[in-house]
């Protein structure tokens, strides 16, 4: 009897997104799938999880027996935290987030809601990738990118991660034909450019709405930007140690 892994999948975008669902079909063609996604959209949350509400969880029918699928009333951390805690008898063999609707890649793995249950699957000991796809269209064409998906999907589970590391997998707007290849990549030094547009309402009080532009300030060519701007795939490996291991040696010879 062959092996199915058993693979956790989530996201930020919700249940409902049309980049989970490509994604639980891809899985659903490797192992026994658990689905725990938000019941509604949570793009930009960052690493958050709810302490100060309740949390809600309902499970939804499928009609493929392989698949099981929960929706969420939390964040996507708090998605993996029930997941691995409350639904999931043991830990999975891999954890899934995505197809993330729009980039994740260089500063924006920070406040990806995406990326940040891969984290948190990889704080429980998990294997996880992230995965995002450059077009923010809710309607945007997953099928190009599913072949790769499953390609790096299967070369986690055969060759297992280095310890403590997540993979950011970001593909660019691109049909199956033109994309170059897949590169492993650093994150780009970039940073977003930020603003508040101040409004008003129809009552007189002022509200703000954060717009801003992107700048990429990295010129080199190992880069997620520049992978990806170049009709490659780019595949991150990132970790949740936040130690900044160069400053130590500096620190100890400050009088402290």
């Amino acid at each position: 009897m062959t092996f199915k892994p058993t693979i956790l999948v989530t996201n930020d975008d919700g249940i409902n997104a049309p980049g989970i669902r490509a994604l639980i079909s891809v899985m659903a063609e490797i192992g026994e799938v658990i689905v725990v996604a938000p019941d509604s959209p949570q793009s930009a949350t960052g690493h958050a999880i709810t302490i100060n509400s309740t949390l809600y969880l309902n499970k939804i029918s499928s009609e493929n027996a392989e698949i099981t699928e929960y929706s969420c009333s939390g964040t996507p951390v708090d998605c993996v935290k029930l997941a691995v805690n409350e639904i999931l008898k043991r830990k999975p063999d891999l954890c899934v987030s995505g197809v993330n609707h729009g980039s994740n890649s260089s500063i924006n793995v920070i406040y990806s809601g995406t990326m940040s249950a891969a984290v948190e699957a990889g704080i429980e000991g998990i294997p996880a990738i992230g995965f995002s796809l450059l077009d923010y269209d809710w309607n945007a064409d997953f099928e190009q990118i599913k072949p790769f998906i499953k390609k790096i999907t299967l070369e986690v589970l055969s060759k297992k991660l280095p310890e403590s590391t997540i993979l950011n997998v970001n593909f660019p707007k691109l049909k199956t034909d033109e994309i170059k290849g897949i590169k492993i990549c650093r994150q780009a030094k970039a940073i977003w450019m930020e603003k508040f547009d101040k409004r008003k309402t129809p009552y007189g009080r002022d509200y703000y709405w954060l717009t801003g532009e992107f700048v990429n300030q990295d010129k080199g060519e190992d880069t997620d930007e520049w992978a990806l701007s170049n009709g490659y795939i780019s595949v991150v490996p990132v970790q949740f140690d936040l130690t900044a291991y160069h400053a130590i040696q500096q620190l100890n010879t400050w009088d402290l």
